[in-house]
């Protein structure tokens, strides 16, 4: 008998009866041992969300197989991978290399189950960084600020991705919008960080703009990447508590911190396989 492989499903549908019955029914029948399992139903909207690993020791194609009619009768939206298989990741940074750092350290360290597979920057200020990890880095220069060179830009990064067949970009601090095209073929894999509760402190500054309005939280927010700006589905926030003593540069400092952490769990979640989009928000189980 062939040794089970480790799979994770993760499924949405139309709520209703029967659904987990009919799920476990088909992971019997393919011998399949159920290791964990979490669900959730959506009452506002009649929706039903599932994650599910297991161990089986039938291959993924016969499992997706015979899913599909399952998936096609309930109306599912659904994934179905072998869970030792790593994301492969594009970051994409600027000028504030905290967050790519951190990364790659937790890549290193194996603490986050993804494969980097290259950095691109309109910079050059990370190049030595990527190649102390071995990662491949990409200058793609801005010169200009006109639609035809940021369009140019734009294509060598999607043709990058399409090379390195990229399952997940990560803007880590990447200071540059992203078209609705390419945020339409991005969607559900590209993940941002924003450096506040969303949708407080927009633009340049913001922990000076924290500063004067006397706050005392800082926060992040890691959210999917969409082509309303800095309004897409949310995965994960974090927060620190600062008192009236904390200057901009403190809070900036705090503030990266937070962006780290809210990051860094945003990507975790994904690469595991936690998180199922829910309209506008998400349903992510921990």
């Amino acid at each position: 008998m062939m040794k089970p492989a480790n799979y994770i499903l993760k499924l949405s549908c139309p709520d209703g009866p029967g659904i987990v019955h009919a799920v476990s029914g088909v992971l019997l029948a393919h011998q399949g041992n159920i290791l964990s399992s979490a669900q959730h139903g959506d009452a506002d909207h009649q929706r039903f969300f599932m994650r599910i690993a297991f161990e089986s020791p039938a291959d993924l194609q016969s499992l997706r197989a015979a899913f599909a009619p399952l998936a096609a009768e309930r109306r599912m939206d659904w994934q179905l991978v072998d869970a030792a298989t790593k994301s492969r990741v594009l970051i994409l940074v600027s000028k504030f290399g905290h967050c790519l750092n951190d990364i790659l350290f937790r890549v290193a360290t194996q603490h986050l189950p993804i494969e980097v597979v290259a950095i691109a920057s309109n910079h050059r200020d990370f190049y030595q960084l990527a190649a102390s990890h071995d990662i491949p880095f990409h200058h793609f220069a801005l010169l200009g600020a006109s639609a035809e060179q940021k369009a140019a830009q734009e294509r060598k990064l999607s043709e990058l991705i399409d090379e390195q067949q990229v399952d997940l970009v990560v803007l880590a601090r990447y200071m540059q919008i992203l078209s609705p095209e390419l945020c339409a073929k991005l969607a559900g894999r590209a993940i941002n960080i924003h450096h506040s509760f969303l949708p407080s402190f927009k633009g340049a500054r913001p922990y000076h703009q924290a500063f004067e309005r006397g706050v005392k939280l800082i926060g992040a927010t890691a959210h999917y990447v969409t082509s309303d700006l800095d309004e897409g589905p949310i995965i994960e926030q974090e927060v620190s508590r600062i008192d009236h003593g904390y200057g901009p540069e403190q809070l900036a400092a705090v503030g990266r911190d937070t962006e780290c952490l809210a990051l860094a769990r945003a990507i975790q979640w994904h690469a595991e396989h936690r998180v199922l989009l829910n309209g506008k928000r998400t349903v992510v189980f921990r």
